[in-house]
């Protein structure tokens, strides 16, 4: 455990950001957002998501839904109690699409499994599986060795022979950042190649390949979990370069990884 304050719940946020709690409450908040960085960001999120049209954006796909299963959902969920007050505002809508995921995250796979076509979901949710496992790392995760050459070399082969590939140290290079580690894992039984490295500033960077039929796409951004992400597909595999580092810095990057690699 860190010596920094815990972050506060969502409900407890959005009740700050809303100007409803009592003074000892709002300095409890104010105390964590200025000691944890991570219920600074969370508040900013939060705060964000207040200029978007929430209830209008699930209005549409509440209408869609597959709305039995939905219902039974919602029944398992316990009652609010008559005597508390009934008033349904954006935290009170927070606190319900947090109720929902409590009740069963499975159902939103399943739900963008039966609106996405399949080639795109599946696209989709390998990048967040990786940035969930990524958001996790730290400089310490990566260790203090740094590979030599020959390392590097038997390390990308196995990737080479996995992903069909023909990955090169000099090819995966990425200026200004350490070649640390590369590594086969797995993702809905396919080889997902992760190569890491630590950016400038000390930070865990990771390039990683996947199997994949997707359709070619080119470089588009995205961020999940805090990280900024650079991806892009060709007609057998699907790639992605996920770090802290700035978003046009990690696009660049991508950019020049991705002329080496597909040569």
């Amino acid at each position: 455990m860190n010596d920094k304050t815990p972050i506060p719940s969502d409900e407890e946020l959005t009740a700050f950001i809303d100007g409803e709690l009592d003074p000892a409450a709002r300095a409890r908040i104010a105390e964590a957002l200025r000691d944890n960085p991570e219920a600074a960001e969370r508040l900013a999120f939060l705060e964000r998501a207040d200029l978007l049209p929430l209830r209008e954006s699930f209005a549409a796909v509440l209408e869609e839904a597959p709305r039995g299963d939905l219902e039974d959902m919602l029944a398992a969920i316990p009652r609010q109690d008559a005597a508390e007050p009934t008033s349904f505002g954006r935290r009170g809508f927070v606190t319900a699409i947090a109720a929902s995921v409590a009740a069963g995250i499975v159902v939103d796979r399943a739900w963008m499994r039966f609106t996405a076509p399949a080639a795109v979901t599946r696209s989709a949710e390998w990048r967040d599986a990786v940035a969930q496992y990524m958001a996790l790392y730290t400089a310490e995760t990566l260790g203090a060795a740094r590979p030599g050459h020959e390392a590097a070399v038997a390390q990308l082969a196995v990737i080479n022979e996995r992903l069909g590939l023909s990955l090169s140290p000099e090819a995966i290079a990425l200026p200004g950042s350490e070649f640390r580690h590369a590594q086969i894992l797995a993702y809905d039984d396919r080889p997902l190649a992760q190569i890491l490295y630590l950016d400038p500033e000390g930070h865990p960077l990771a390039l990683c390949i996947f199997a994949s039929e997707a359709a070619e796409a080119a470089i588009a951004s995205e961020r999940r979990y805090a990280l900024d992400i650079a991806f892009w597909s060709s007609d057998r595999h699907a790639a992605m370069l996920i770090g802290h580092m700035p978003a046009g810095d990690i696009r660049r990057l991508a950019e020049g990884v991705n002329s080496r690699i597909a040569a």
